[in-house]
């Protein structure tokens, strides 16, 4: 518009249009209800009022522009329509309409507009030729005004959104932090976000985060990279029952990811707290997703390693003068004949020796641990500190 000469109009042609003002915004308000159908049924009452009035305003505006000094600056006169529409692009934003309507309203405000200030422009004798130029301004201002209500709608959106992620950010580190669930719930709300019924929690490298959030759905949480290691991000997801673990867990492939547990929404700290503990133990090796629910064993076994180390010491003593090639070999006999409960072949076979083998091993085993064997306590000892060493165990 900056660059547009608009025709000049002598004061009383101005004054003559101004007057026909009121009824062209009635008309443009009742076409566009008519013929758009996103305002049908919505512009009566006092919202109707309203954009009547916008729309006396715009045409005012319009006026002031048509009717300024030959070749001055229109930006002048257009700043207060200009901002009136960028404000309704504001408001159909937050409204939650796209600008579909808007700007068709726009087109047929245009329509309605020329029809009836051209019908008033001969009545009040403007020349044919000023007329033709008159056209050329309409629409250029409808145009101007259109881009401004773009503006509106895409920096609002911008906003929105900007304020959202921030938002659900803030939630998803109280929900880390276990609080307490009416505060909980109260985040949720200005957040716009529904609570589902669990949620999982999910470690993965922080480079891979905006990928996976993108094919789970715009309910996943995302904490704060500062609740982390620096290099991972954590996702809170909702409802991660069954086949839709599966299919996460799929998504994840050629990652580190680890997966905590499904629990209640206010209560997913557990999951959180559950796959950091998981990662700490190194149980997540390579570049395939551990799914913690798959190694409660180890988790457990490796909660307090110490305390493991010093199990092993004790139950395993009677092995600790043999050569440690010795020492591995009964040990893994003695763990084979404790988990298939002393079927001999059953042993045979998963050693991959004979059944013999397994018999003078098992007679030197006796001869070492004695009576042990035969007190349950002491076996669930000897059978912990047999399991197979994870990475980074002592």
């Amino acid at each position: 518009m900056a660059q547009f000469n608009p025709p000049r109009l002598p004061d009383e042609a101005v004054a003559g249009l101004a007057d026909q003002l009121p009824e062209v915004a009635e008309r443009c308000v009742a076409a566009i209800t008519a013929e758009v159908p996103g305002y049908a049924g919505a512009l009566s009452g006092e919202p109707g009022e309203l954009i009547e009035d916008a729309v006396q305003q715009a045409l005012a505006g319009f006026l002031r522009l048509a009717g300024g000094p030959q070749g001055s600056d229109p930006s002048t006169p257009m700043r207060p329509a200009l901002d009136g529409a960028y404000a309704l692009g504001q408001g159909e934003a937050r409204s939650g309409r796209s600008m579909d309507a808007l700007l068709a309203a726009y087109r047929v405000g245009a329509r309605v507009s020329w029809r009836e200030l051209s019908t008033a422009a001969v009545d009040v004798g403007i020349d044919a030729a000023t007329i033709a130029r008159f056209a050329e301004l309409v629409f250029a201002y409808i145009d101007g005004l259109s881009a401004a209500s773009v503006a509106g709608h895409s920096d609002e959106l911008a906003t929105e959104g900007r304020v959202r992620e921030r938002r659900r950010e803030r939630l998803a580190g109280e929900l880390l932090a276990g609080r307490e669930e009416e505060v909980l719930v109260t985040l949720a709300e200005r957040a716009e976000w529904p609570p589902p019924l669990s949620l999982t929690a999910v470690l993965l490298p922080a480079d891979a985060a905006a990928s996976v959030m993108s094919t789970l759905g715009a309910n996943c949480l995302r904490a704060a990279d500062d609740l982390s290691d620096a290099d991972l991000a954590v996702l809170l997801v909702p409802d991660l029952h069954g086949l839709a673990r599966r299919r996460l867990l799929k998504t994840l492939r050629h990652t580190s990811a680890v997966v905590g547990p499904t629990r209640p929404w206010t209560h997913v700290t557990s999951s959180w707290q559950r796959a950091v503990k998981a990662h700490e133990l190194g149980l997540a090796t390579g570049q395939t997703p551990l799914d913690t629910e798959d190694h409660l064993a180890d988790l457990v076994l490796q909660s307090d390693r110490d305390a493991l180390q010093d199990l092993r010491i004790r139950a395993l003593a009677p092995l600790t003068d043999l050569p440690p090639a010795t020492a591995d070999r009964l040990g893994e006999t003695l763990r084979s004949w404790l988990l298939h409960q002393g079927r001999r072949d059953a042993v045979a076979a998963h050693l991959h020796v004979h059944a013999q083998t397994v018999r003078y091993r098992m007679t030197q085993i006796r001869e070492l641990f004695g009576d042990r064997l035969d007190d349950p306590s002491k076996v669930l000892d000897i059978l912990i500190a047999l399991q197979p060493k994870t990475v980074d165990n002592p």
